[in-house]
């Protein structure tokens, strides 16, 4: 495949990296994952766009510590909206949110209708994630109405008809909801909408240990971050996720 995930841009404590040498003795039957597979062939982002460690860069908004298992010091302010192409203010980021709950669920969705998942713990995460996945579109659809933002166009370069790619994919980007919703925690204004984000960023936390789990069964695999999340900007998480390669169209003008 061309278009291969850097995770060494977002593990900075190394978790990521442990949960994959452990990998390497976990997955077994089920398709053989290298360390270097795990890292670089999750199928989220290209490389090259994350070289330098993009998503976790010192000019970002984010205050993270460091220092091993979570040390968050805050998350500035206003900073890491949405670009404006998703709409004004709560919209925007409710417009962000369903994008992003889009790729997801298109991403099980093809994942389901395949049927190349064969390992019971994956199939059953395949299932309870597809069914949570399509469920927030249809709820942020229904809460923006007219305003909501059209489904884009996907390609996933048949990462879903092969398990063990799938699995790694998943893992990432179950993660990288958790940071992108937590990132945005402080711009929203209605109390209403910060409560329906908080009560879909706890379902993608569930997913993201779960799928942790299945690949390694430590604290790497389910606790990867350690004790605090750290919060991505929308800009870094629309950077990785343009690198991808996933969308190939459809986005809202300007995004």
């Amino acid at each position: 495949m061309t278009n291969e995930f850097d995770l060494d841009a977002i593990d900075v404590d190394g978790a990521v990296r442990e949960a994959a040498d452990r990998a390497q003795r976990t997955v077994g039957s089920t398709g053989a994952v290298t360390r270097q597979g795990f890292l670089r062939k999750a199928g989220v982002a290209g490389g090259a766009a994350l070289a330098g460690g993009a998503l976790l860069s010192p000019a970002s908004a984010l205050a993270w510590g460091g220092g091993g298992r979570g040390n968050w010091q805050g998350h500035g302010g206003s900073q890491g909206r949405p670009p404006r192409a998703f709409g004004p203010g709560d919209i925007g980021i409710l417009n962000y949110a369903l994008t992003l709950e889009y790729l997801e669920a298109a991403f099980y969705n093809e994942a389901t209708a395949a049927g190349a998942i064969t390992d019971p713990q994956t199939k059953l995460f395949l299932a309870v994630a597809t069914a949570d996945e399509n469920n927030h579109v249809a709820f942020l659809q229904s809460a923006l109405g007219s305003a909501a933002v059209a489904q884009p166009q996907f390609d996933f370069q048949g990462i879903p008809e092969n398990q063990a790619k799938f699995q790694q994919t998943a893992f990432v980007l179950e993660n990288t909801g958790v940071h992108a919703y937590l990132g945005q925690a402080t711009n929203i204004q209605n109390p209403a909408y910060l409560a329906a984000a908080g009560s879909i960023v706890t379902i993608e936390a569930r997913h993201a240990a779960l799928i942790g789990d299945i690949i390694d069964d430590s604290y790497a695999g389910v606790d990867p971050n350690g004790s605090f999340d750290t919060p991505y900007t929308a800009q870094q998480v629309l950077s990785a996720v343009g690198a991808t390669g996933f969308i190939t169209g459809g986005l809202p003008a300007g995004a």
